[in-house]
């Protein structure tokens, strides 16, 4: 797969873990992608970081408007009966624990759902954002990321970069498959085909345990 397939990838298996009248935050980067590829036959609002509700799909070329963008800075569309408001507003929503799940990336992610997704002020990076008030605020914490880094784990043993947030990650899906975070460590739920439990493993620092009903991710 090529970067952009490996997105596609991550962002169809997350639009999946949604259910109908679920309110979900999509973070920055390959997250925001997640919106494209809802099912229509079931209703998830969207919530975005800088204040609305409704968010749907990418513009398209063309199409797109100077003032609807998403936390990314991104033309995007928003949906009939959507909703526009300041960032205590926004905030209030995200902090009042009125999120089900928010989808986020990550440089590093370790056995015990500790999470680091942001890097040292100063530098040409990334910073934390409000991804530390959402991690805490919303119901259902999934990481969306690649598996690894020009060949280097990120889900480790123990997170190595500062935290953004303790022990609050649920969920991690990359394109090898879909890990859940449980008090015994991290379990391979699901696995790409084109990948073997030796890849993920070989991948992968943390300690991997295989689900015994170990099923195909679904794409």
């Amino acid at each position: 797969m090529d970067k952009n397939e490996v997105k596609i990838v991550i962002a169809k298996r997350v639009s999946k873990e949604f259910k109908d009248g679920d309110v979900v935050n999509l973070g920055i980067g390959l997250p925001t992608m997640v919106a494209n590829y809802l099912s229509p036959d079931i209703d998830v609002i969207l919530q975005s970081e800088n204040g609305f509700v409704g968010l749907g799909p990418a513009a398209e070329a063309g199409q797109e408007k100077k003032y609807i963008v998403n936390a990314g800075g991104q033309p995007v569309t928003i949906k009939s009966g959507g909703a526009f408001f300041d960032s205590a507003m926004s905030f209030t929503i995200i902090r009042g624990g009125h999120v089900d799940a928010t989808v986020l990336g990550a440089l590093q992610v370790d056995q015990e759902g500790n999470l680091a997704n942001w890097k040292i002020p100063g530098k040409m990076v990334p910073g934390m954002g409000g991804a530390m008030d959402l991690v805490v605020g919303a119901k259902k914490v999934i990481v969306a990321m690649e598996h690894t880094a020009k060949g280097a784990p990120k889900i480790l043993k123990k997170c190595s970069l500062p935290l953004t947030a303790v022990q609050q990650v649920d969920l991690i899906i990359t394109e090898m498959g879909v890990m859940e975070i449980t008090p015994q460590g991290i379990v391979l739920k699901e696995i790409h085909p084109e990948f073997t439990v030796d890849d993920i493993k070989a991948a992968t620092e943390a300690d991997i345990i295989v689900a015994e009903d170990l099923k195909p991710m679904e794409i």
